[in-house]
């Protein structure tokens, strides 16, 4: 016979079901910061389910949130909530000890020949409580036999778990604990910084963002640095992260051995694993993310060993060695049981899905340890090369699939795009290897293959830079790699709208490219060329370029070339004023982009024909075509042309009065344009948004934007002057305002930053009038600019100047005094007097010597006189 179960309080033997026994909780030792959301979600989760799971790597907070969650439930168990402390028990230790530790906490005594489960069964069948069993991950299936007894058995019994493995029992809901979110973070270490330096003033803010960034928000790894504050600040602990485990090694002495140190933390869980497992974990370590099918490739033995590797290409072995380390093989078929296992122990996280693939990646810290030991086991060389030649082979059958001399369907190639998302801190680690070694040619071969994905993205500054390093280093390389190379630095740079700098590039490639028999590339770079011409008014040099072109293309496996330069060709005929030609080109390159499956080479052409029924006022038609586009780039997340596209409505509605819409299209196109670099594009949105705020009646806001886009214009390469379009906008506003505030207006627009200039343009409508500009007393006694001041730019529109002002424009640059150039004219000094006091104010100057150096800069000397 067995009575209730007793629990011992304050020395005196209390029934489990007593209300003087609601809890053995201990105190929670100070404030919990963050989690909200979770602890109210578990809460809830309590209520349905009977076993509930967390699971988290060491120093997620699995522990912190159960007690806390747990103390809020007091109320709700009328027998109480009992924590069930595991982690210092034994693995090694004789059968029972999970019961018996249970038991012990609970009072519940044991009886002769019978299992201590039963036991326990038994008097915890009338109660109503909660059981938390704390850190069981080295205990996982004795704790899951109990607790599929204890919920048979109690059916008012429920029961919490903490483990970095799910017990994987019937019944059981598994709740990962997710690291804290960046503000959650933040105020943790903050918090604990402040306990521990009484006043501390909470230094940088962007210090402590990348700290909690490093960190991944985990609760312990915060805590640990916090701890630091006594001798260092904060920017120095965010400095020092690199070596993060020498740096978070002091922690609460009270605190139990595992959790006194981020490195014992994972020590804890890295000698729960298995020898196979190890090895996966700490070869995984070369990846920023992976798939399945990536870690299969790479981290399996018979992988390395050049099974798995076979469609690798040519020279993308891995270097000579004595062989493979000693240690136990991993077979490729045996990665998916290991990974899976490496996720249940929180050491791998599941990081969500992408183009149909599910992705995983290690927390920073955990990915730091494996490299470590990745180190000590001597495999670093042949990890990383591996790593770098299967991204390596992925970038070049990828590439060929993006500009389809691979065949494949559109939504493949979307998928592709959205791939490289995930894949570029592979691709960086790649890149960065490739220069660490010298392997030159691994490396621009991958910025060749990609070149693609970066232009889609917008993300060209950072890969030119890539590109350029690479080109730098490899004058020797073969031209069947140069070539290719330098030619897709030439496409980089169109995509940044630098089409003289592509043209440079792609007049290099050519030779190495003809000489390494790559007609493709040929094509590529010839069409390069030919755009460089056409922007720069070389307009039959384009044509011959794309004659031959046409000549290369017509081959098989070429259509992306085929089709390329029919849109280039219809972008050519545009600048030529042959609109109906331009609209047949643009029509047959867009036909053959939807054949292949290549629908954002189509998008190039949907624009084209967008702008060209702009230019014939056919605004429908441009509004069709551009939304046509706009669903194609959205999907792909094309920046660049998705910028142009909306730039494009923008225009359509606001020639059409629809400001509303106008507004809503400009301010995305040239968010986009400013997320991606491209100067240009951000000169020709800011120009649109100055007849859209001219429409909306700021007369004052028009020309300052207006000043700014032709000074961003000029500084991206783009031509000089106003320009049809804004010349057009300018033209109603001078007549109301005067060219004297125009002329003010149009220089504060010159010296605007882009950035300002945007803010000005995104600023609802109705803008503030300026104070009118000083006009000088007198001509000739205007005082000179002060010492060191430099000459100013041009700050107002050179069509402001009348013809004859120019003309006295031009002579004062040549020395001549008023007298002089009323000699040389045949008119009054005074006459000159005049038109000079009305040169410095339209441009707003302060001395003959900037009216000088402006007209020299501005005014050709073959300009005709009056």
């Amino acid at each position: 016979m067995h009575g209730p179960p007793t629990i011992e309080i304050c020395g005196r033997m209390t029934s489990l079901n007593s209300p003087a026994a609601k809890t053995n909780l201990p105190v929670e030792p100070d404030d919990f910061i963050g989690r909200e959301r979770d602890a109210d979600d578990l809460r809830r989760l309590l209520e349905t389910m009977r076993a509930v799971t967390l699971c988290g790597p060491g120093g997620i907070g699995k522990t912190r949130l159960a007690v806390h969650v747990a103390h809020s439930l007091l109320d709700a168990y009328a027998d109480g909530i009992w924590l069930v402390e595991l982690a210092d028990v034994s693995l090694d230790g004789p059968p029972g000890q999970v019961p018996r530790k249970v038991a012990a906490v609970l009072g519940v005594a044991e009886e002769d020949n019978r299992p201590v489960a039963a036991t326990l069964a038994d008097a915890l069948r009338p109660s109503e409580a909660l059981l938390v069993l704390d850190n069981c991950e080295h205990l996982v299936d004795d704790c899951a036999e109990l607790t599929r007894l204890l919920l048979e058995r109690c059916p008012r019994l429920r029961v919490l778990v903490t483990s970095r493995e799910p017990l994987r029992m019937a019944g059981e809901n598994v709740w990962r604990v997710p690291p804290l979110e960046p503000g959650e973070a933040a105020r943790l270490f903050l918090a604990r910084a402040g306990a521990v330096r009484p006043g501390f003033p909470g230094g940088d803010g962007r210090a402590v963002a990348e700290i909690t960034r490093a960190l991944d928000g985990v609760p312990l790894a915060l805590e640990l640095a916090a701890a630091r504050i006594r001798v260092l600040s904060v920017e120095q602990i965010a400095s020092r992260l690199a070596d993060r485990f020498r740096l978070l090694s002091t922690g609460d002495r009270t605190a139990p051995a595992r959790q006194r140190t981020l490195r014992a933390a994972i020590d804890w869980s890295h000698e729960l694993l298995n020898e196979p497992e190890r090895v996966l974990l700490r070869r995984l370590s070369v990846f920023s993310g992976w798939t399945l099918g990536q870690a299969e490739q790479v981290c399996a033995d018979d992988a390395l060993g050049g099974t798995a590797g076979a469609g690798l290409p040519a020279g993308a072995g891995l270097p000579a060695g004595p062989g493979l380390p000693e240690g136990p093989e991993l077979p490729e078929g045996e990665i998916l049981d290991l990974l899976t296992a490496l996720v249940d122990k929180s050491l791998v996280v599941v990081a969500g899905e992408t183009a149909g693939e599910v992705r995983f990646r290690l927390l920073d810290s955990i990915r730091q340890y494996a490299a470590e030991r990745l180190a000590a086991a001597g495999e670093v060389t042949m990890m990383r090369a591996r790593h770098r030649d299967a991204v390596l082979e992925a970038a070049e059958r990828h590439g060929e699939i993006a500009i389809a001399e691979r065949s494949a369907g559109w939504y493949d190639r979307v998928a592709l795009f959205l791939r490289y998302d995930a894949e570029v801190g592979n691709v960086r680690t790649a890149l960065g290897w490739s220069l660490e070694r010298d392997e030159i040619e691994e490396g621009l071969r991958i910025c060749t293959a990609l070149r693609t994905y970066w232009i889609v993205r917008g993300r060209i500054a950072e890969w030119a830079e890539w590109t350029d390093r690479f080109l730098a280093r490899g004058t020797g390389l073969p031209s069947s790699v140069r070539g290719p190379g330098l030619a897709g630095r030439a496409q980089l740079a169109a995509g940044s709208r630098d089409f003289a700098q592509a043209g440079e590039f792609a007049r290099q490639a050519l030779d190495h490219c003809r000489k390494a028999g790559d007609d493709f590339m040929v094509a590529a770079a010839l069409i390069a060329v030919a755009e460089a011409n056409t922007r720069a008014g070389l307009f039959a040099e384009a044509a011959e370029r794309l004659d031959e072109v046409d000549a290369i293309a017509a081959r098989p496996g070429q259509e992306w070339n085929r089709a390329y330069a029919l849109t280039v060709r219809g972008y050519l005929q545009t600048h030529r004023g042959r609109l109906r030609e331009a609209r047949e080109l643009l029509e047959a390159g867009l036909q053959i982009m939807r054949d292949i499956g290549q629908l954002w080479g189509a998008s190039h052409a949907l624009i084209g024909l967008g702008r060209l029924a702009e230019q014939r006022g056919d605004l429908a038609a441009a509004r069709e075509r551009y939304g046509e586009a706009l669903p194609i780039l959205r999907e792909i997340q094309a920046r660049p042309e998705l910028a142009r596209g909306l730039a494009g409505v923008g225009r359509v509605a606001l020639e059409q009065g629809e400001l509303s819409l106008a507004r809503e299209s400009l301010a995305a196109s040239v968010g986009l344009s400013r997320s991606t670099g491209i100067r240009l594009d951000v000169a020709r949105t800011l120009e649109a948004f100055a007849a859209l705020v001219a429409a909306e009646g700021d007369d004052h806001g028009a020309v300052r934007l207006g000043g700014a886009s032709a000074a961003l214009r000029e500084a991206a390469g783009g031509p000089a002057g106003t320009g049809s379009r804004l010349e057009r906008t300018l033209e109603p506003i001078r007549k109301r305002l005067g060219d004297t505030l125009v002329a003010q207006l149009w220089g504060e627009g010159c010296v605007t930053s882009p950035d300002e200039a945007v803010a000005l343009a995104l600023r609802a409508p109705g803008i503030s009038a300026v104070p009118a500009p000083r006009v000088p007393a007198a001509a000739e006694s205007v005082p000179p600019a002060p010492a060191g001041r430099p000459l100013a730019a041009p700050v107002t529109p050179p069509s402001t100047l009348t013809v004859r002002e120019r003309e006295i424009a031009r002579l004062v640059a040549r020395g001549l005094s008023n007298r002089g150039i009323a000699d040389e004219l045949i008119i009054s000094p005074a006459t000159v007097a005049r038109h000079v006091t009305n040169i410095l104010t339209k441009l707003g100057f302060a001395s003959r010597a900037q009216v000088a150096a402006w007209a020299v800069e501005h005014i050709p000397e073959d300009e005709p006189p009056t």
